[in-house]
């Protein structure tokens, strides 16, 4: 059944700890729907965000990886909840650098779940919200795409080729009404980095969720996490390149 007395926010990822405080913040009074390949356990989840004021929460199965089934998954959340206002896409891998160096089959997984299979959501999404004329869509791209090293240059190119394609998108966006916000966060510090050595400007999910939602809420185009990785950015490609493959992932 369709809930037309709320908007409708829906988290690519619902296990993302960025994800589900990004929902937090911006999801009062919404119907949020969080996906997941496997869409059990989440209750934590869910009861954070209904505690955080969501009007309803529910849990959809979504195979990121199974493009196929992308556009019915679509189908299946706007007939039950309505049009989509607000996408986020916080689903992604890490990876394995050493083993994608040498295992094409890896390396090509971390790049299909980190750009082709959000290149191809992002298009199912624009279209949708362009056809209605609203919407907004938050996508995570990352400093390792700014200039990409060589000690985990997998995903760096995965994440390079992501916020290109999201930055032409939001271009042809531009006067159709649908909004996209490009969040490039530095090192962060969660579940998916565990067990590594913080980089400096490392920051925390909380943290990163609450710049998206200022950046949202100002109506911004791109928000670097924190702030000073971006004159960061800019200073790294004036590094030569003898020193650069020597940097640190």
């Amino acid at each position: 059944m369709k809930d037309t007395e709320s908007s409708v926010l829906v988290v690519f990822g619902g296990r993302s700890e960025i994800g589900v405080e990004l929902a937090a913040r911006i999801g009062a009074g919404a119907t949020v729907i969080l996906t997941t390949r496997d869409n059990t356990d989440l209750d934590p989840q869910v009861a954070a965000l209904r505690a955080a004021g969501a009007r309803a929460v529910h849990v959809k199965a979504f195979d990121a990886d199974d493009l196929a089934s992308h556009t019915a998954v679509l189908d299946e959340l706007i007939t039950e909840h309505g049009g989509i206002d607000t996408a986020v896409l916080a689903f992604g891998i890490l990876g394995d650098q050493a083993r994608a160096e040498v295992d094409a089959e890896h390396a090509v997984a971390i790049l299909h779940t980190d750009f082709v299979a959000q290149a191809h959501l992002l298009t199912l999404l624009a279209t949708r919200m362009r056809g209605r004329g609203r919407g907004q869509i938050v996508v995570f791209s990352s400093i390792a795409g700014a200039r990409v090293r060589r000690a985990n240059y997998v995903y760096g190119s995965a994440k390079a080729g992501l916020d290109g394609f999201a930055a032409g998108l939001a271009d042809a966006l531009h006067g159709s009404g649908v909004r996209l916000l490009i969040v490039r966060p530095g090192f962060v510090i969660g579940r998916m980095a565990a067990g590594m050595e913080p980089a400096p400007f490392a920051s925390t999910p909380p943290q990163v969720a609450a710049a998206t939602a200022r950046a949202l809420a100002r109506g911004r185009g791109a928000v670097w996490v924190p702030w000073q990785i971006r004159p960061l950015s800019f200073a790294m490609r004036f590094v030569p390149q003898a020193i650069w493959r020597r940097m640190p992932r």
